[in-house]
């Protein structure tokens, strides 16, 4: 029985978070939701706060994960953390990152990438 997509999204964060605190990050908060889109994780890893977006396939057979995060995606992506700055009151001269964290592979064997500074902030 194949998990809905929502429950796999959900799962597949999980295993994201873990991963990003294992490499040293700290989780700030997940699925922030505004009028501009969602923004999967909030974390701060050093000095930047990151907005992580977290891609999954299975297989890498029609492009990585990396990739799927396209133009409009990091469109919203961008609008959803100005507006993330201003409801936390944070300076817009805070120093921010965009990420990616690429999961494929099946459930027990995947594999995982973080993508640090995968883009900049789309106007």
């Amino acid at each position: 029985m194949e998990l809905n997509k929502r429950v796999l999204g959900t799962a597949l964060e999980d295993v994201a978070t873990d991963h990003l605190c294992d490499k040293g990050a700290s989780i700030i908060e997940r699925n922030f939701r505004c009028r501009s889109g969602e923004i999967d994780i909030i974390a701060r890893d050093g000095k930047y706060l990151c907005f992580i977006e977290v891609k999954y396939r299975k297989s890498v057979k029609y492009g990585s994960p990396e990739t799927a995060v396209d133009y409009s995606k990091r469109k919203k992506i961008s609008k959803a953390s100005l507006v993330y700055l201003k409801c936390k009151n944070l300076s817009e001269n805070t120093p921010i990152r965009y990420d990616v964290v690429a999961i494929y592979g099946d459930e027990g064997e995947y594999k995982i990438k973080w993508i640090k500074d995968a883009f900049e902030y789309v106007y």
